[in-house]
């Protein structure tokens, strides 16, 4: 059985049948028409249809496809062009038509011409002529229309990943812009806690020092405290002479007076509290 193996034999094998297709379509895309068998121009009959299609579509993948198909990016490009340009443009499909010529001698094979379809379709009716232009332009519409939608969707991410790596270069920057401030600000205060920690330990140092320095002061001052010592002593000795000689002046005189006046005032203390009785 031969799986996945349409078409025509024509009496070769495929690489051989694949080659033969191939160049009766690049000379009929060439010269409008060709002279061959019968059997071998019904094989690419649909094949040239779906060329021109493809040309109707006019996208980049449809391109490909026909280069893939032909071998020939020039021709490929010509043949685009034309259909650009108005050809095939009203005609829905059916775009190559086949002439019987005769019977050519030796194997009795039947020889016909085929040729492009070129000229402006003529219908019948008006009302079909609208719907198959409709149909056409509807057709080739909305085949543009994806494929404007592709390349929109595919600018759109670029757009998108464009800016989604801006806002993260913005973000990084800021970010390290922070932490160089963040660096700063602690560089600083560890600046400021080691010359507190300096200050600290410069203090006790001045204390040891004083501390050093007053015992010598102590033994200054402890020198110096018998003379202030012996000054005062010679003071009261000059002060003692004249009350010694007072008292040896005056005699007895001045140690009977007081005696007396202690005698009489006491009967007066003693009476004050007995008047005051009776009123009581």
């Amino acid at each position: 059985m031969r799986h996945y193996k349409k078409g025509r034999k024509l009496g070769t094998d495929a690489s051989h049948t694949a080659a033969i297709k191939k160049n009766l379509m690049v000379n009929l895309f060439l010269n409008d028409r060709i002279k061959t068998t019968l059997e071998r121009a019904k094989e690419i009959r649909g094949d040239v249809d779906r060329i021109v299609t493809w040309a109707k579509r006019g996208d980049v993948h449809s391109r490909r496809l026909a280069i893939a198909k032909l071998g020939d990016k020039a021709l490929v490009a010509e043949i685009f062009a034309k259909v650009e340009q108005g050809l095939f443009k009203d005609r829905p499909g059916g775009y190559t038509r086949i002439f019987k010529v005769g019977k050519r001698r030796g194997d009795d094979a039947t020889i016909v011409l085929m040729e492009l379809v070129q000229e402006p379709v003529q219908f019948k009716n008006k009302a079909a002529a609208d719907e198959s232009s409709e149909k056409g332009g509807l057709k080739v519409e909305k085949k543009a229309s994806k494929a404007k939608k592709a390349t929109d969707a595919a600018t759109e991410e670029a757009v998108l990943a464009e800016t989604d790596e801006a806002e993260q270069s913005a973000q990084t920057e800021e970010t390290s812009v922070v932490e160089a401030d963040e660096a700063k600000e602690a560089a600083v205060e560890e600046a400021a806690d080691a010359e507190q920690a300096s200050d600290n330990e410069k203090e006790p140092v001045k204390d040891e020092a004083v501390s050093e320095e007053t015992p010598a002061e102590e033994a200054i001052d402890a020198e110096e405290a018998p003379e202030a010592e012996q000054a005062p002593a010679e003071e009261t000795a000059d002060v003692a002479e004249p009350a010694e000689e007072a008292d040896t002046d005056e005699g007895t005189s001045a140690e009977e007076t007081p005696a007396e006046d202690v005698s009489q005032e006491a009967p007066e203390a003693e009476e004050a509290p007995t008047e005051d009785e009776p009123n009581k």
